[in-house]
């Protein structure tokens, strides 16, 4: 039976809930920066290079570019990229007090991104690592009007990051301890996954609560032959919350899915042939394997949550949710916000950073599930992964103001 509710509700496994309701009649007290749980954020860090194609016609981007073409561009941009700056940045944009760890080369593109983490926050410049071995990691990111992104990228200094990098102190002093994009860093899914077990094994013994997001290999490419079933087996059952996208998890739990979904879709996008059953069958496996609150990122069809019962919720550390029993065995499905979309640098990176900042001030799970769309629809608003964001208040002042959602089209009998 076909399902299209109102823009304005949340959809349940029980039913449709007023986004008002949510997030207005319960909204949160204003709470300084200083009295919030705080976050380390590792992984991935790189330096984006974003020309300026704004001026190309929507539409012309196959047809300009080609061998012995020259294409006027405006001016580069210069911003901080992967998992550890976007999700890390846009915690602290919202309010989060965000401690960054990661690593980066002795070299002049080190200095442009230190300053950038500098301008937006000394505090998440001090976990940086620097060597002299290894450049700067760096993205050119070819980002034209109507076409998904094409990445020109060296990954630097992140191919000898490994898990004795990070000091453990700072997560016996933190909450939360977020952690992203494996795929693009070299010792983390070599050997087994080794350096990625044993990451996440020592921060569980800080007693903080952990998280993980993920990025979709290059098949071609030495991540994407590993056996990421294998490597996500022996690491999940220390991660409490995963929040990858839908196809980065079809394309290492289920490869032959995602080929089928992939060839089935053509040049569109797979998103649209996503079921209900499909995302509760994936979302019964991250749960299987471990993880206590899973969530599947899903672009313009919004955001996907599946959670534990109450005594596993409630184990899950310092960062965990104020109130377990309201987070328990939830099916929650948030759909997305309109937007006219400028870019999606970092889209799935703010949504996270929006859902986990939701639950480190102590939102229920269908509250910090929509601050997860609404902080991703806010990036996508600009070509880079920080400029579009707002601040925590301002944003739900946004949802209040009775910010358009996407209808969510449903065709599967539980979510009557």
């Amino acid at each position: 039976m076909e399902k299209m509710p109102d823009h304005s509700f949340i959809s349940t496994a029980q039913g449709h809930i007023p986004i008002v309701d949510l997030l207005t009649q319960t909204a949160p007290v204003r709470v300084e920066r200083s009295h919030l749980p705080g976050v380390v954020v590792a992984g991935h860090l790189c330096l984006d290079i974003f020309p300026d194609l704004s001026g190309v016609p929507e539409g012309q981007f196959p047809q300009l570019f080609k061998p012995g073409r020259m294409v006027v561009t405006g001016p580069m941009t210069f911003a901080t990229g992967g998992a550890a700056s976007n999700t890390g940045l846009a915690l602290h944009r919202l309010g989060i007090p965000a401690q960054m760890v990661a690593k980066i080369g002795n070299d002049p593109l080190g200095l442009i991104l230190r300053e950038v983490l500098h301008h937006n926050g000394l505090e998440l410049e001090t976990g940086i690592i620097t060597t002299s071995d290894t450049p700067t990691a760096y993205t050119v990111i070819i980002s034209p009007p109507g076409v998904d992104r094409i990445f020109l990228h060296f990954p630097g200094a992140n191919d000898t990051f490994v898990a004795n990098d990070i000091d453990y102190r700072l997560l016996e002093e933190a909450a939360l301890f977020h952690f992203g994009y494996p795929p693009l860093l070299q010792k983390f899914y070599q050997h087994g996954g080794r350096e990625l077990v044993d990451l996440f094994h020592r921060a569980k013994k800080t007693g903080v609560t952990t998280s993980l997001d993920l990025t979709l290999p290059d098949p071609a490419a030495p991540a994407g032959q590993v056996d990421w079933v294998a490597i996500l087996g022996a690491a999940l059952p220390y991660v409490d919350i995963f929040l990858p996208s839908v196809e980065e998890l079809l394309f290492m739990l289920r490869r032959k899915t995602f080929d089928v979904l992939q060839e089935a879709s053509g040049s569109e996008s797979m998103l649209k042939l996503v079921t209900p059953e499909l995302l509760h069958s994936l979302s019964a496996q991250m749960l299987e394997m471990g993880v206590k609150i899973a969530g599947l990122k899903l672009g313009e069809r919004g955001f996907y949550l599946r959670t534990a019962d109450e005594k596993a919720l409630a184990a899950i550390g310092r960062g965990g949710p104020a109130n377990p029993a309201a987070w328990a065995n939830q099916t929650l499905w948030s759909p997305a916000f309109v937007v006219d979309v400028a870019g999606t640098t970092g889209a799935g990176d703010s949504a996270i950073a929006g859902f986990l900042s939701g639950l480190l001030r102590g939102l229920d799970p269908r509250r910090a599930l929509s601050m997860a769309a609404a902080v991703g629809a806010c990036n996508v608003e600009a070509p880079d992964a920080l400029s579009g964001l707002l601040a925590w208040e301002d944003t739900l002042a946004r949802i209040a103001a009775g910010w358009e959602r996407h209808a969510l089209t449903l065709t599967s009998a539980e979510w009557d």
